[in-house]
């Protein structure tokens, strides 16, 4: 509510500007999808999937889910309409409301807001770059410092499988609880996941993915740090990185925030080779992150940084009589058509209440118009911050409200 979204909708625009620079355009993806498609896509050992999704039945006893990200839809939106099989990458960006049941706390909301962008179709360490500065080019354009770029790569076909078998023979040496030896069996690199203190300190000493690159993988994920380098991205490699999404290979990056505590992620994301085979299209590849609107906000706060003005208004139009107020009404509607935001004192108050609306309005400047200055064809323009009062002419209004910004 304002005027708190004031920030919420500086910092989800000003994550994309960057994003809309370097050609991503917007897609409005459904707030609910077919359940088989996050299943599918997001994997079913999960925590997403398994414990933390929406689902239920609809009128047509169909499953279905309300997102709880965003990267499987826009590649089902991908495949459907057939963008796959025009101009390479397809570069898309999106926001919105994504949901998951959770315990809420600080930074972690059962209805999240998130940003993100994709780019399909491509294999190239140079767009796994550009996917990751454009992230850290949107936090900084807010005025975020505080954070840190973390990434490492999970490798590709040619390795994961016998990385795999390395890490379940590990993790089956250990005594771990039956459900977590059946996340071992299911997907191992979740089990490094795992924010228990005893399972973090059975499984310090585990295999690490980077030990075990292909020359293929590895000479990617030189690659990409190179452009990094070049870039000027600064970053640190993280070995023991694991996310919560199962379609990540290669490039893998998380932006993280130690003020915020515990829920210090704000952002990430990563590669994805084989999400769209996987989900019934061609076998390309993929890259994209998700970044947190609520946590980006929590970061901010946390540096005493704000990303906008908390002011709904340039301009507060004070009329004092009926025909001033009249003249008002039309005076406010030309300052808008004219792009600047302007606000009045409606509901016939006074002079004293009036500009006492007009200063907690946030307002540079105010318009005091009564009776005789109408007469006069004039209006007080009034510098809230200094005080200072002069009459113009109200043929020139728009002309001296322009001014007054410089």
């Amino acid at each position: 509510m304002p005027p708190a979204s004031a920030e919420f909708l500086a910092v989800r625009d000003g994550l994309l500007r960057t994003a809309r620079l370097a050609g991503y355009g917007h897609i409005e993806l459904p707030i609910f999808e077919d359940t088989a498609l996050f299943a599918r896509g997001v994997g079913e050992s999960t925590d997403v999937v398994s414990k933390e999704m929406y689902t239920f039945a609809d009128r047509g006893d169909r499953s279905v889910t309300l997102r709880p990200e965003g990267t499987a839809g826009v590649m089902r939106a991908v495949i459907e309409h057939g963008l796959d099989r025009g101009q390479l990458p397809v570069k898309l960006s999106y926001a919105g409301p994504f949901f998951r049941y959770e315990r809420p706390q600080a930074g972690r909301y059962r209805q999240l807001q998130q940003v993100g962008i994709e780019a399909i179709g491509v294999d190239d360490p140079a767009l796994d770059a550009e996917v990751i500065a454009i992230a850290d080019q949107g936090f900084r354009g807010l005025g975020l410092t505080g954070f840190r770029l973390e990434l490492t790569s999970l490798g590709d076909d040619t390795c994961r499988p016998q990385y795999r078998e390395r890490l379940q023979e590990f993790l089956f040496g250990l005594d771990l609880d039956e459900e977590t030896r059946e996340r071992a069996r299911l997907n191992p690199l979740r089990v490094l996941d795992d924010k228990r203190p005893h399972v973090k300190e059975m499984t310090a000493g585990a295999p690490l993915m980077l030990d075990y690159l292909s020359d293929s993988a590895k000479a990617h994920f030189d690659e990409v740090l190179g452009h990094l380098d070049r870039l000027g991205v600064e970053y640190v490699i993280n070995p023991r990185m694991v996310r919560g999404l199962d379609y990540y290979t290669k490039t893998t990056f998380e932006f993280v925030h130690d003020g915020l505590g515990s829920q210090s992620g704000i952002g990430g994301g990563g590669r994805y080779d084989g999400l769209m085979a996987e989900l019934g299209g061609q076998a390309l590849s993929g890259i994209g992150f998700g970044i947190g609107v609520d946590r980006t906000v929590l970061a901010l706060g946390a540096e005493n940084v704000t990303a906008a003005s908390l002011s709904r208004c340039e301009v507060y139009g004070v009329p004092l009589g009926q025909a001033a107020r009249e003249r008002m009404v039309v005076l406010a509607h030309e300052l808008r058509g004219a792009g600047i935001a302007v606000d009045i004192a409606y509901g016939g108050r006074g002079l004293k209440g009036s500009m006492k609306a007009a200063d907690k309005s946030g307002a540079r400047v105010a318009l005091v118009l009564g009776d005789r200055d109408l007469a006069e064809g004039v209006v007080g323009l009034k510098d809230l911050r200094t005080g200072e009062q002069r009459p113009i002419l109200l043929t020139a209004v728009c002309d001296e409200v322009v001014a007054t910004r410089e």
